[in-house]
């Protein structure tokens, strides 16, 4: 990837600091132990095991590192009987890692953790038809305005299909309720020429009207609780124990982690390249007006991922 294409169009917040990244990878094969110990060996720290299925590696090349077992899981192991299937079922059931927010210029750190991680025996989610792992991107806000946000959420639902055509998405993780596309009748308001005079409330209604749920490849929740808790947290209840934070939670990437040919900048590239259309008024113009388009006419299953794929082809704004 050229380091066009691995760069924000915008890589400062509005207050001008460095926009970062939080990252959460998915993967099995592994125990939470080894992953911790690996982890220090590879980036220095110390592992500290904090509960069951929980560690923590403090002061390693990246800041502090958390190794979990996947969290619905982790809140059902509470009998005997229980973890020992959980044990017993170590090669689907899948571990993560979470970083603090980083810099993009420190993903060849994580490069280096995914690589021992295979070499370990970590898999990733095209090694077996139940297993769907996935990678999280979690991506500082440049800002709160509704010209910061709405840009981005426009961009991402209209060229959602084509982008889960590029990337090859596992079957696993089309079939299981986690990445969700965005439902036509949101993308029919985003791309509506209404939208333009949209206020942070008017999104935020539409949003939670079309999408109250957090399994979505691009899961709005937890900027909308930010901006208004209230009105988050009374459409979506589960939503009162999560997190709330001014950052994109970009959530469709598989982890392909012992797959050579992958890597985290790679789908970085794929997130870059998102808020390169969103900033590009004319191609975003363009695709909004072609899905108004495809929308008035009788189409095939599938259809719309050609359709914008022609117009983002022509734009060059992909790698």
């Amino acid at each position: 990837m050229s380091g066009q294409q691995n760069r924000l169009s915008e890589y400062e917040t509005r207050d001008g600091l460095l926009r970062r990244v939080g990252i959460e990878v998915e993967f099995a094969g592994m125990t939470e132990r080894d992953v911790a110990h690996l982890v220090a060996q590879t980036l220095g720290g110390t592992p500290n095991q904090t509960s069951d299925y929980e560690w923590e590696i403090e002061q390693t090349a990246l800041g502090r590192i958390e190794v979990l077992l996947d969290t619905a899981l982790r809140d059902w192991s509470d009998s005997g009987a229980k973890r020992i299937g959980l044990d017993i079922g170590r090669a689907v059931i899948p571990v993560e890692y979470i970083t603090e927010p980083l810099r993009p210029a420190r993903f060849a750190d994580l490069e280096r953790l995914n690589a021992a991680l295979a070499g370990a025996g970590a898999i990733g989610t095209q090694n077996g038809i139940a297993l769907g792992f996935g990678v999280h991107l979690n991506v500082a806000l440049t800002g709160t305005n509704i010209s910061d946000i709405l840009p981005v959420v426009q961009a991402f639902a209209l060229i959602e299909d084509w982008l889960r055509s590029e990337m090859g998405i596992d079957p696993a993780r089309r079939i299981l309720p986690f990445v969700n596309p965005y439902p036509a009748d949101l993308v029919d308001a985003l791309a509506s020429p209404e939208a333009d005079g949209w206020s942070i409330d008017d999104l935020l209604k539409v949003y939670l009207e079309h999408a109250p749920s957090r399994n979505h490849a691009l899961d709005l929740l937890p900027i909308l609780k930010h901006l208004d808790e209230d009105a988050v947290v009374d459409a979506v209840p589960e939503m009162a124990q999560k997190s709330a934070r001014p950052a994109w939670h970009y959530r469709l990437p598989d982890c392909r982690i012992d797959d050579p040919d992958w890597s985290i900048s790679l789908e970085w590239s794929r997130w870059c390249a998102v808020e390169r259309v969103a900033a590009d008024h004319e191609l975003l113009g363009s695709l909004r007006e072609a899905w108004r388009d495809y929308r008035r006419h009788l189409h095939v299953p599938g259809g719309w991922a050609s359709t914008s794929g022609d117009v983002i082809r022509s734009s060059g704004v992909f790698p």
